[in-house]
């Protein structure tokens, strides 16, 4: 029987900017500065996390990549012999090495591309290979809104497989979007959409585009945030994670905050803001603390979804799932159509300890239990 032929591409900067803060990653100028802030590559394992769902067929594939990081390494770490087909131009690799291997993949005859990035690597892709090959992305990014991911590595490796062995034949064409990153370091968000890439579609395994905030709204997180404010405990340290929904909190209050970066406040004064991991570490350091996080509309994720700052040490320091406040708008909670919420913090073990069943502010004297899963 013929083997199936199949691509991976790492972009193994993606996610760097996450816990330091930074809001993505691209451009070297700003890998550095993450870099210089502590930031760590982890791209690597979130492609090794669905490689490994691909080993249940191992001698029935064909797998073709880019050396070194781009990955080769992390292939032959899986127990693969991988096919490499190119290196990246320079030293450090860039958009262009993506695009390049993409194009080479489709010249090759690849049945599926699998590519491990963020928005900005799914733009690659798009921009060089269009809808001339089937992929499926594996969320490693900061920023995701494109709806062409996998809700996580396991699921992307697991959709693979079912799509190689012809389980799954649906094919859609989902969006790629994306943001300016600068503008977005400025608190102000600007989000197009650049095009669409095909990929073999099964609802239990992408969770889709981020559906974004509505006027209407407004209302609906005025009374979540009144609610919040008169639940909120004397001398303890509240984690805000960004959204418009958990930034009417702030604003109720009357303080400054960044609408897409994580503050704190304590005893209703503000004393950080656009706050790294490191940052938030030092202040909640032995002190009681809670953190306030909203869910993403459209996708469900409470963690690992543009709030990478609160990283599994930040929710561990705080004493995890019992000081986890998870509001929502009811639009938000409708749009989920009955899926749960979502955890995906690159820590499986946390993610299982943070399953399970949560009261979910919705408004003003008003919650409903909902449950949250590893995504």
């Amino acid at each position: 029987m013929k083997r199936k032929k199949v691509g991976l591409i790492i972009n193994p900067i993606a996610g760097m900017g996450g816990r330091v803060g930074l809001k993505g990653t691209d451009g070297w100028h700003i890998v550095e500065k993450a870099i210089k802030l502590g930031a760590k590559p982890w791209s690597q394992d979130r492609a090794r996390r669905a490689l490994k769902k691909l080993l249940s067929i191992k001698d029935e594939i064909e797998l073709l990549t880019y050396q070194g990081e781009m990955g080769e390494k992390v292939a032959i770490e899986c127990g693969f012999e991988p096919k490499v087909i190119g290196k990246p131009a320079g030293p450090r690799t860039t958009p262009e090495d993506t695009k390049q291997a993409a194009k080479e993949m489709v010249k090759q005859g690849v049945d599926l591309i699998i590519f491990v990035g963020g928005d900005g690597t799914a733009r690659d892709i798009y921009d060089s290979i269009g809808l001339s090959a089937v992929v499926i992305g594996v969320p490693a990014g900061v920023k995701m809104y494109s709806g062409v991911f996998a809700s996580s590595p396991e699921a992307a490796g697991e959709l693979a497989v079912r799509y190689l062995k012809g389980e799954i034949k649906d094919m859609m064409e989902q969006e790629v979007m994306d943001i300016d990153e600068e503008k977005f370091r400025q608190g102000i968000f600007s989000v197009r959409l650049y095009g669409y890439l095909r990929i073999p579609f099964d609802k239990r395994y992408i969770v889709g585009g981020k559906s974004p905030t509505s006027i209407n709204e407004r209302l609906n997180q005025e009374a979540i945030a009144v609610e919040v404010i008169e639940n909120m405990e004397d001398n303890c340290y509240y984690v805000i994670g960004p959204g418009t929904t958990t930034k009417m909190i702030l604003k109720k209050l009357n303080l400054d905050y960044s609408l897409l970066g994580v503050d704190i406040i304590y005893n209703g004064e503000l004393v950080g803001k656009d706050l790294n991991e490191k940052q938030i570490l030092k202040i909640i350091d032995g002190k009681k603390a809670k953190i306030i996080v909203s869910p993403i509309g459209g996708q469900g994720y409470v963690f690992g979804r543009g709030n990478q700052q609160i990283s599994p040490e930040v929710i561990r320091k705080v004493g995890g799932k019992p000081n986890i406040i998870i509001v929502a708008t009811q639009r938000k909670i409708i749009s989920l159509r009955g899926r749960p919420l979502l955890v995906d913090t690159n820590d499986r073990k946390l993610d299982e300890e943070l399953s399970g069943w949560y009261r979910i502010v919705i408004g003003y004297k008003e919650g409903l239990m909902y449950k949250v899963v590893p995504g």
